[in-house]
This record gives C-alpha cells, sequence and structure tokens, in this order.
C-alpha cells in the first residue's frame, strides 16, 4: 500500500472527501517526522514503534573501483514491530 491508496482507503472506509484524507494522512506523517527528527520515539499501539538510531563514520570501499571512501555518520530510522502486528501476521 502507498501513500494515495492510504488516503484512499481512509476516504471510503470514513466517508471523507478526498481532501481532508490526504490532509488527515499528512498530518499524520509530517507529526511522526518532527518527532522523530527531535529524537523521540513514535509508538503506534497495535503496529510497532520508531525510533532513530545514530550510526558513526566510517571508511568503506567503492566495490567497483576499490577506492576507498569516508561514509559520513548518519541517523537513520528504524521500525521495531509491536507484538500485536506479529501475532496477526503468523496467525495459522
Amino acid at each position: 500500500m502507498n501513500k494515495s491508496e492510504l488516503i484512499k482507503a481512509l476516504s471510503d472506509e470514513c466517508v471523507l472527501p478526498v481532501e481532508e484524507a490526504s490532509v488527515v494522512v499528512n498530518t499524520f506523517f509530517e507529526s511522526m517526522k518532527q518527532s522523530l527528527s527531535e529524537d523521540n520515539r513514535v509508538e503506534i499501539r497495535g503496529l510497532g514503534s520508531f525510533k532513530l538510531k545514530q550510526y558513526e563514520g566510517y571508511t568503506g570501499r567503492n566495490p567497483k573501483t576499490g577506492q576507498t571512501v569516508s561514509v559520513a555518520p548518519k541517523r537513520l530510522p528504524f521500525f521495531r514491530a509491536g507484538k500485536e502486528l506479529k501475532d496477526y501476521l503468523n496467525e495459522e
């Protein structure tokens, strides 16, 4: 499912105009991004949690040329699925 499909599903489920559903989804995503950018954890009960992981810089190697390259430190989002989602996906 992509963002436009999520907007369409919200619009259909809640009988909202697509424009209003779009505002809701965009607000939700922007709030999550803002919270993560402030180093806060985002937890959605029944789904899972998002947090930022800090990775240190290192010296890597370009596999094509073999040349060494410096990789800068970075922060990346990390998602951990919640128990309810895991159980749902593993039902038999």
